[in-house]
């Protein structure tokens, strides 16, 4: 009786601790499950339809990672509630579970603790805990104003324009502002957006939600404070990765932009007039960034068009944003790395600043971890699937960014495929950085170190 006494006292003394990182993957999770259960429920779904539990799962999955992969036709398959839950399911993915948790705390009046704050910091990939709170509240003022006005001029167009009444242009202009914002992909076409190829209002109002999703909050925050002090008449620095983030945003664009009006000419672009050439193309870059929109038939690309826009899934948005991949600074951060070394310089250095050797080391464990595990998702989807590679690359770089687009092949994947695309787009929503800290040790630093010696390496 002593001994287990003391047992019991032991194991009193020694509480089990969660990390904020294993807190926020379990929120999501939950909701995840949560939202499974909602969308399989029959009040959820058309009169008729069957939904089997693996494609319940995939869809809640693709609505809480923002990705926008589905298995079924989102018009066809879910009733008025199923999509109000698609749309909740898909704002909450977006904007972050602890954006919601912070404003029920303020609205509450309690006091944010260290952990809360901590746990914004995880979910939002900060570094800094300070001004956490106020990023968690312009995320949501940012987030309601753009999918207020969005959904406006989208109920407004369909109604003049396509002669639609009210209420049956509210519910798309409000689903479609939610998931242009939240870069999400979610449509009630059927086709995407194919049959708006020649409307510059959808184009766009939808063009600038993904932008304004994807580039990243802290940035939006940024161009506002900057804007306030313009109007008071003083001087604003942006920082640093604000700079690095913004450059690398638009010459990626631009490069999809390029790529995408060269290598069409004669394919998905060809008959179009030139400037309509010039949006379409722009759209379909915009969009590898997480949007998971098209303005055309993503299946009729060509081959080497395909590859590229693998290329820019993978990569993805910016850190703290709607979207997905190894983000836009670790790919700016691998450039200027491989630039300072072949220059034969010891650190990196840019806009009068130089880089911590932390950031660049989780640059590369990023990279390094994300090309692993985009490499075992293909191999294992080859096994599985009797795919051709290039539709099989194409669909794990668009679950891993986020993206949502697809050639097809989402709805035809057994049930062990379509496993493997939930995982990768879950690891796609809360990053690889929290994924690296959720697994690491908390063990103290090194009090004595070995000689040290290189090895041939390359």
């Amino acid at each position: 009786m002593e001994k287990q006494g003391l047992y019991l006292k032991e194991l009193k003394r020694k509480k089990l601790t969660v990390t904020p990182f294993q807190l926020i993957v379990l929120g999501y999770l939950l909701f995840a499950i949560l939202g499974t259960v909602l969308i399989s429920l029959p009040f959820s779904l058309q009169p008729g339809v069957k939904f089997s539990l693996i494609d319940a799962l995939f869809t809640a999955t693709s609505a809480i990672s923002v990705t926008g992969l589905t298995v079924v036709d989102t018009k066809d398959t879910f009733s008025t509630t199923g999509k109000f839950i698609l749309a909740f399911l898909m704002q909450f993915g977006g904007i972050g579970i602890m954006t919601l948790g912070t404003l029920v705390f303020v609205m509450r009046g309690n006091q944010i603790s260290l952990r809360e704050r901590m746990m914004i910091s995880a979910d939002q990939n900060q570094l800094s805990l300070q001004g956490m709170v106020y990023l968690m509240l312009f995320i949501f003022k940012a987030t309601v104003l753009f999918e207020l006005l969005g959904a406006l001029i989208l109920t407004l167009h369909f109604m003049s324009n396509y002669q639609t009444p009210f209420l049956n242009a509210l519910g798309p202009g409000l689903f479609h502002s939610i998931s242009g914002f939240t870069n999400s992909g979610f449509e009630l076409f059927g086709n995407s957006l194919q049959n708006f190829q020649s409307d510059y209002v959808v184009k766009s109002v939808i063009g600038l939600l993904l932008l304004a999703g994807s580039i990243g909050f802290p940035v939006l925050l940024e161009v506002s404070a900057n804007i306030s002090s313009w109007r008071r008449q003083r001087r604003f620095k942006f920082s640093l990765y604000t700079k690095i983030t913004t450059i690398t945003f638009f010459a990626l664009l631009l490069a999809g932009f390029i790529f995408v009006l060269l290598f069409e000419q004669n394919g998905t672009l060809a008959g179009m007039p030139w400037y309509q050439k010039i949006s379409v193309s722009f759209f379909q870059s915009l969009t590898t960034r997480s949007g998971g929109f098209s303005l055309a038939d993503i299946q009729a690309y060509d081959h080497s068009t395909l590859l590229f826009l693998c290329l820019l899934m993978f990569i993805g948005a910016s850190p703290s944003s709607c979207g997905g991949g190894i983000r836009t600074t670790t790919f700016a951060v691998l450039i200027l790395s491989l630039l300072s070394f072949l220059k034969g310089k010891s650190s990196v250095k840019v806009f009068r600043r130089e880089l911590f050797q932390e950031d660049i080391t989780k640059a590369f464990m990023v990279f390094f971890i994300a090309v692993t595990l985009v490499a075992a998702a293909v191999i294992a989807l080859s096994a599985i699937e009797n795919i051709p590679t290039t539709e099989i690359l194409f669909e794990i770089c668009s679950a891993f960014g986020t993206t949502g687009l697809s050639m097809g092949i989402t709805a035809n994947l057994s049930n062990a495929g379509k496993t493997v695309l939930i995982i990768l787009m879950f690891i796609g929503r809360i990053g690889l950085v929290p994924l690296l800290f959720l697994f690491r040790g908390r063990k103290p630093e090194d009090r004595y170190h070995y000689v040290k010696e290189h090895i041939i390496v390359g």
